[in-house]
Parts: structure tokens; C-alpha cells; sequence
């Protein structure tokens, strides 16, 4: 039966994604050609339409890449896949929990190593036609070096211990795991910004006197303590631009990507900032940590009960081990067709995140102006050649910022 409700699922999955990716090609390619009213004095023609073009390319890549997602996923659990990667480890080792690590850190290689193609055509071959890519091969091999030994020091530990937690600390044990697992989180915002993300960025402080000045008399209007203004080196991977807050406490900072700096004016920037403090003003952030912890609970509690039925297991093609724990088999099984089970609620997600970006537009124009956050946005948008005409039902199925029409017309109400 629940091999008939994943199949159920995994189909309605792929065909509710198709069905809104084939929406959103039509609807970009109909209105190819037209500019729409809010933008046709300052965008043009051309970059609409590289923009129309960009953004079928990268729906199309999608729809490929989820199908064969898809099929890896039915090859991984209904024909077997992971009970044969099981019984190989088995055959290396008999230390149970040496045994369940390499089971988890092995499906981890081999879904990095399936899902390279896709990686590589996007960065090197669709980012690139449309002007974007800016990352050498080396640089490539480099991060991805980067990203694998970061991950075997950071997460390696965690992973062990949430197996070791699930196999020693009883019925309850996924309190224990769930509470391991928030502190983790935490500590990684806290050293994301001084430990991580400068091993494959260079920050340096932000060094424009007059707008260190006023981004400073804009953080004290909005009652932000700053603790570091600084600018990324993001131009060496792309030409996409964007600013962010990264951190907590000491470590907390404002990141500016170069490009971004070398596109807008400092009262673009100004007001692109005043958004961003918007979200902190008006606790965006806390609330989604808050919101984070508390579906981590969630699906914790929903992993400690269903580890304990067989018919999870066999229902997705797992025979458990009867003579060692399936604490990795379940963990793993469960972090793959939990996105299958919830993605029902991607609409609602989309939602509560767009509700906050109006939120966080309100803010930024009281703090700054509606007009010179239009003319940013408009800017971000043509120089990221983001489309000005995406499909309503995509877009609210999907999309976590409103679409830029709607966002342009929320702010000149506000200026008028």
C-alpha cells in the first residue's frame, strides 16, 4: 500500500511540475516580444527578450533534471539501489555504526557524482550563452574540492552522531537528534561568515567613504547595530549581483557582491539595504529560524515513529538488516521522498515568503524612497535578466519574491 501512495505522490509530483513549467514557457514566449507598460522606458527590447529566453532555458534544464531525478530515485529505492549499496557495506565492514556512516556518506557521493552533469551544463554552458558565467574549470574543481572537504569536517561529525543518538537514546531519541541539530544550525550561521564563506570568497571592507556614512545613518534610523560593512568578490563566478546579512551577534554582516556596486548608485543601494533591514526590523528572519526549528520537530518526531514500521522500509524497496540497526537506512529514505510527501506545500511557502517581501518593500520605501528602490529593482532585474512576464500560477506556485510588474506597482502606490 505505501509503495502505491509513494508511486501515487511521485507522479503528481512530476506531473504538477510539468504542467507549471510547460504554463510558464508559454506565457514568457507569448509576451516575448512586448515590454510590458511598468518597464518599457527603461528596459529594452533586447534584454526583455534575452531575459524571456534566459528564463525558458533554465525551465526547460529543469524539467529534464526532474525527471531524472525522478528516475534515480525510483532506481534508489524501488529497484533496489540502496539495499545493494547496503549489503556491499556490509561486506567491507561489521562495525554497525562505521557501517551505517559510509551507507549515508556514500549515497551522498553518488547523488553529488549523478546530479555533475546538470551542474556543469548550467554553469558552463547555459550561465554561459546568456553571458553570465564568469567561473574558470580550475575554480570550478576547486570549490567543488573546497565544498567536499568542508563537508566531510563539518557534517561527517553530525551525521555520526545523529546515528549514534538514534541507535543509543530510546523512544525519544529524536528529541535528542532534533536538539543536536538546532544548536548545529545555529553555530553554522554563526561561523558562515568568518569560517565558510572565505574559503571561497574574498571580503573585503567596504571602502566608499560617503556611503559607508549613509548606509550607517540608515542602520541607526532602523535600529541596527552593525558590525561590518563588506564586499564580495562575486564577479569571479558570475554577473549576477546581490547584497545579503549573513550572521548573528559579533559575527553578523552586511555583504555587498561587487557587481552589485558597480551596477547601482548609492541611493539604489541605499534603498536595495533598506529592504534588507526590513526583513531584520520586522523579524522576517527570526520568524523563519523559529519556523525552520519548529518543522524540524516535525519531521524528526515523523522519522522516530515511521523507523519503527517495516512497511516503510519494504514499501521502498528495503529489506531491514535484521541482524544490525537500520538507523542510516531509515534517515536516508526519509531525506529522500520526504520532498516527494510535502511538496504540496510549496504554494504556502512561496506565499508567507512574498507577503514578507511586500513587507520588507513597505519598510524599505518609508526608510529611503519608493522611487530609487524601483529604479534598483528595475535594474537588478534587466542586468539579472530576470522575466518581466512570468506565468501567475507559476509564479505563486514557486516563486518566493512577488513578480517584478506586481513588486513595481505595490511601490509607486506607496509613492503616490
Amino acid at each position: 500500500m505505501f509503495t502505491l501512495l509513494f508511486v501515487a505522490f511521485l507522479l503528481t509530483d512530476i506531473a504538477v511540475r510539468m504542467w507549471l513549467a510547460t504554463r510558464q514557457i508559454r506565457h514568457v514566449v507569448r509576451n516575448r516580444d512586448r515590454v510590458p507598460a511598468e518597464f518599457s522606458h527603461r528596459i529594452g527590447l533586447s534584454n526583455h527578450q534575452r531575459a524571456a529566453d534566459y528564463t525558458v532555458a533554465r525551465v526547460k534544464l529543469g524539467m529534464l533534471e526532474r525527471t531524472y531525478d525522478a528516475i534515480l530515485l525510483v532506481c534508489l529505492t524501488l529497484m533496489g539501489g540502496l539495499q545493494y549499496i547496503d549489503l556491499m557495506i556490509s561486506q567491507v565492514t561489521q562495525y554497525d555504526l562505521l557501517r551505517q556512516v559510509l551507507l549515508v556518506v556514500t549515497v551522498i557521493v553518488l547523488l553529488g557524482l549523478f546530479s555533475l552533469p546538470f551542474t556543469v551544463w548550467r554553469q558552463f554552458r547555459l550561465e554561459a550563452r546568456f553571458g553570465f558565467n564568469r567561473m574558470t574549470p580550475e575554480l570550478f574543481i576547486m570549490d567543488a574540492a573546497k565544498g567536499i572537504g568542508l563537508t566531510a569536517v563539518l557534517g561527517l561529525p553530525l551525521i555520526a552522531a545523529v546515528i549514534w543518538i538514534m541507535g543509543s537514546a530510546g523512544a525519544y531519541w529524536w528529541i535528542w537528534a532534533w536538539a543536536l541539530w538546532s544548536v548545529y544550525s545555529l553555530m553554522m550561521q554563526v561561523i558562515f561568515p568568518t569560517v565558510i564563506a572565505p574559503v571561497f570568497n574574498k571580503f573585503t571592507p567596504l571602502s566608499d567613504p560617503d556611503l559607508i556614512e549613509r548606509i550607517h545613518h540608515l542602520a541607526k534610523r532602523c535600529g541596527f547595530s552593525l558590525k561590518g560593512l563588506f564586499v564580495m568578490d562575486g564577479s569571479r563566478r558570475s554577473a549576477h549581483g546581490n547584497a545579503y546579512f549573513t550572521g548573528f551577534g559579533r559575527s553578523r554582516r552586511i555583504v555587498f557582491f561587487d557587481t552589485l556596486l558597480a551596477r547601482l548608485n548609492a541611493d539604489e543601494i541605499e534603498a536595495v539595504l533598506a529592504h534588507e533591514l526590513g526583513h531584520f526590523t520586522k523579524h522576517h528572519i527570526t520568524r523563519r529560524i523559529v519556523l525552520s526549528f519548529g518543522a524540524a520537530l516535525v519531521f524528526f518526531a515523523c522519522l522516530g515513529w515511521i523507523a519503527q514500521q517495516p512497511w516503510f522500509y519494504e514499501g521502498l524497496g528495503v529489506l531491514p538488516q535484521l541482524g544490525g540497526r537500520n538507523d542510516a537506512m531509515a534517515l536516508l529514505l526519509f531525506l529522500l521522498v520526504m520532498p516527494v510527501f510535502t511538496f504540496i506545500f510549496t504554494p504556502l511557502a512561496s506565499l508567507l515568503s512574498r507577503r514578507d517581501e511586500f513587507e520588507a518593500d513597505r519598510y524599505a520605501a518609508e526608510q529611503s524612497s519608493p522611487d530609487r528602490l524601483v529604479s534598483a529593482l528595475v535594474k537588478l532585474y534587466d542586468d539579472n535578466a530576470t522575466t518581466l512576464t512570468p506565468d501567475p500560477v507559476h509564479s505563486a506556485f514557486y516563486d518566493s519574491h512577488p513578480p517584478a510588474a506586481e513588486r513595481i506597482r505595490h511601490l509607486m502606490a506607496t509613492a503616490a
